[in-house]
C-alpha cells in the first residue's frame, strides 16, 4: 500500500490487512495469519479490534499512555495487553528488511515524487535484495 510520505501507516493497517496473502504447501494463499506483529506505534484499539474480528492473533506491545490510563481507570481500565514476547522479537527481520532497503538514499528520502517511479525503485531493490541473497547461498 503506498501513500504519501508524510501520511501516517496505523490508519492504513486495515487496508493493509486485507491485501495480505500467506502461502501455504498446497493451495490457495490464505487470507488470515495465525498473527501479526507490530510495533507500539500500532496499538490502538481500532487495530485490535480489526484482528480479534478477523481471529489473528495480536502481537503488539502497549503503549505507556494507554497503560498508564488504563491503570487509572483501575477495574474499569479492563484487562492488560498480553503478546508473545517469543513472537515479537521475530519483527527483527522486517526491520532489518527495511533497513537494508533505505540503502539506497532515493528509496529514504523517497526523491521520486510519483508513486509509479517510487514503486518501481522498490521493486528494483528488491529484486537485487533476493539476486544477492540467492548468489551468496551458493
Amino acid at each position: 500500500m503506498l501513500t504519501a510520505g508524510q501520511a501516517a501507516d496505523c490508519p492504513q493497517f486495515p487496508i493493509v490487512l486485507d491485501k495480505i496473502r500467506v502461502p501455504g504447501p498446497v493451495g490457495r494463499p490464505r487470507t488470515r495469519p495465525d498473527a501479526v506483529a507490530a510495533d507500539r506505534a500500532y496499538s490502538s484499539r481500532a487495530n485490535r479490534v480489526c484482528l480479534r474480528r478477523r481471529h489473528i492473533s495480536a502481537v503488539i506491545p502497549e503503549k505507556t499512555d494507554q497503560q498508564a490510563n488504563r491503570k487509572k481507570k483501575g477495574p474499569a481500565g479492563g484487562r492488560p495487553v498480553t503478546y508473545d514476547p517469543a513472537r515479537y522479537r521475530q519483527r527483527n527481520t522486517v526491520e532489518r528488511c527495511f533497513q537494508k532497503i533505505k540503502t539506497w538514499r532515493g528509496l529514504a528520502t523517497r526523491y521520486d515524487k510519483a508513486p509509479d517511479s517510487y514503486e518501481a525503485g522498490l521493486h528494483l531493490r528488491g529484486s537485487i535484495m533476493w539476486l544477492k541473497l540467492l548468489t551468496s547461498t551458493t
